[in-house]
């Protein structure tokens, strides 16, 4: 067998090692779309697929909280003008940090009953999912935004403001002023 020939069975015989390996080792994990469909599915919801506008929010929330180290909803401002863009009629989003990947992360958000809620968002379709890490290296703050009640297309207000869900941590209670208002709904006094 010539040099060429060895080369050849050597690429050869690396690829069926590796397609060995592939087959004995366990599958790759889901993708985290197919994660949180399988907890809603089990739930009584219906499936959710990735939607690349809500991922570049869940990417831009995440990256402005790995730029300024902070777990914050509020990293880049109030999450209901950052997710109008999505058009979506409900939307919620869940951060975190600490885990490098997402199952882990995922389970922290079931075993939190405001971030699971969230996760259970009824009539939710799509969802998007980011992280990124802060300048260190040693911290991954992640986003995941989750929304559905879409109106179809031409139909509603094209710049209606979506109805959200948002985990957060509880302001200390205060004596509320008295604003005039007899019901308030997404910031209108009526």
């Amino acid at each position: 067998m010539g040099t060429r020939g060895a080369m050849m069975h050597g690429v050869v015989g690396s690829l069926i090692a590796g397609l060995l390996l592939l087959a004995t080792t366990p599958a790759m994990a889901e993708a985290p779309a197919e994660l949180i469909s399988s907890f809603r599915l089990k739930h009584g919801e219906v499936r959710v697929v990735r939607d690349s506008t809500l991922d570049r929010i869940a990417m831009d929330q995440a990256r402005a909280m790995a730029t300024k180290d902070d777990l914050s909803h509020d990293a880049l401002g109030p999450f209901n003008r950052r997710v109008a863009p999505a058009g979506a009629g409900r939307a919620a989003e869940n951060i975190a940090y600490g885990y490098d990947n997402f199952e882990k992360t995922l389970g922290q958000w079931i075993d939190s009953s405001g971030h699971r809620k969230n996760l259970l968002l009824h009539n939710a379709s799509r969802i998007g999912i980011a992280s990124a890490k802060n300048a260190s290296g040693k911290r991954t703050y992640w986003a995941m935004v989750i929304a559905g009640d879409y109106e179809p297309k031409g139909k509603g207000k094209k710049d209606k403001e979506p109805l959200i869900a948002v985990k957060r941590d509880a302001a200390p209670a205060s004596k509320p002023k008295s604003s005039g208002c007899h019901i308030k709904l997404l910031g209108l006094c009526i």
